[in-house]
C-alpha cells in the first residue's frame, strides 16, 4: 500500500473498472473512506463517459477514488471541475510546455488538440466515485479526435509517483472546493481551460450538434456556447469537441 498524502493507494494488479468496484462496495454497504484510492495495473472492462470503452494501456495511469459531498457542498457535479483542477496540477510537471495543457469541459485534460487524461463521475447514494484515466504510456486510437500519451515527450512518467501527486493534488482541491465554495473553483478552472473564444462543436443529448465557441461556464459549471447569432447557449450536458477535431 503506497502512500498519497494522509490517504491510501490499493494497487491491483488487474480489475474489470475501478469505478465498477468502489460502486459495487459501496452498494454492498462497505464503508470506503473518502480519498482512498483504487489503481490497477491492467482495467479489462473500463468505462469512459457516455458509455465509451476505457483505454487499458500499461503504464498508463487508471484509478478510482470516493467522495462524500455534505450538505454544506457545493453542488456534487462540480466535483468534475475539482477533478479537472487536480489533474491538471499533477500532470503540469509532465507537460514540457504548461501553455499547451488546458481542460476542455467537462471532463477532458488537453496537451495542445490532442487528449491526455480524463475524468468520469458516477453517483451512488450520497457518495460520488471518481475516475481518471491518464495517458502516461501510451494513448489510444480514437477515430476523428487527436490523443497523445506523456511518453511522447521524454521518459513514460512513473505511475505510482503520479499516483500519489494526483491523490495530492484532489486533496487539495476538495478542501478549496469546501473551504472557498464554487465561485474560486470556477474562475480558476476558466483559467486552465481553453480561452475564450475558442470554436466549439457541441453533441447535445438529443443528437443535436451546435457549433460555437466558448464563452466561459455559468454560475452553476454549466458551459456557455456563443452561437453564430451571437445569442448564449447553456449547455448542462454534452459530447464537446474542438472545431478542429470534427
Amino acid at each position: 500500500m503506497a502512500e498519497g498524502s494522509a490517504r491510501s493507494i490499493r494497487i491491483a494488479a488487474e480489475t474489470g473498472s475501478t469505478n465498477a468496484d468502489l460502486l459495487n462496495a459501496l452498494r454492498s454497504g462497505e464503508r470506503v473512506p473518502e480519498g482512498e484510492w483504487l489503481v490497477t495495473d491492467r482495467q479489462t472492462a473500463g468505462r469512459g463517459r457516455q458509455g465509451r470503452e476505457w483505454f487499458d494501456g500499461a503504464g498508463n495511469f487508471m484509478g478510482s477514488t470516493v467522495v462524500r459531498p455534505g450538505p454544506g457542498d457545493p453542488p456534487a457535479h462540480t466535483l468534475a471541475l475539482v477533478a479537472g483542477l487536480a489533474l491538471h496540477e499533477a500532470a503540469t510537471p509532465l507537460s514540457g510546455d504548461p501553455s499547451r495543457l488546458r481542460l476542455k469541459w467537462p471532463n477532458d485534460l488537453m496537451l495542445g488538440e490532442a487528449k491526455v487524461a480524463g475524468i468520469l463521475l458516477e453517483r451512488e447514494g450520497d457518495a460520488v466515485v471518481l475516475g481518471i484515466g491518464v495517458n502516461l504510456a501510451k494513448a489510444p486510437e480514437v477515430p476523428g479526435r487527436k490523443t497523445m500519451a506523456f511518453a511522447e515527450l521524454g521518459p513514460a512518467p512513473d505511475r505510482d509517483l503520479f499516483a500519489r501527486d494526483l491523490a495530492i493534488a484532489l486533496d487539495r482541491e476538495l478542501e478549496r472546493w469546501r473551504t472557498y465554495g464554487l465561485e474560486a473553483i470556477l474562475r480558476r478552472w476558466q483559467a486552465a481551460a481553453f480561452g475564450i473564444g475558442t470554436k466549439l462543436s457541441v453533441h447535445e443529448p438529443d443528437g443535436t450538434v451546435r457549433q460555437g465557441a466558448f464563452d466561459g461556464l455559468d454560475d452553476n459549471g454549466s458551459l456557455q456556447l456563443r452561437l453564430g447569432d451571437g445569442s448564449v447557449r447553456t449547455i448542462h450536458a454534452g459530447d464537446v469537441m474542438l472545431a478542429k477535431e470534427t
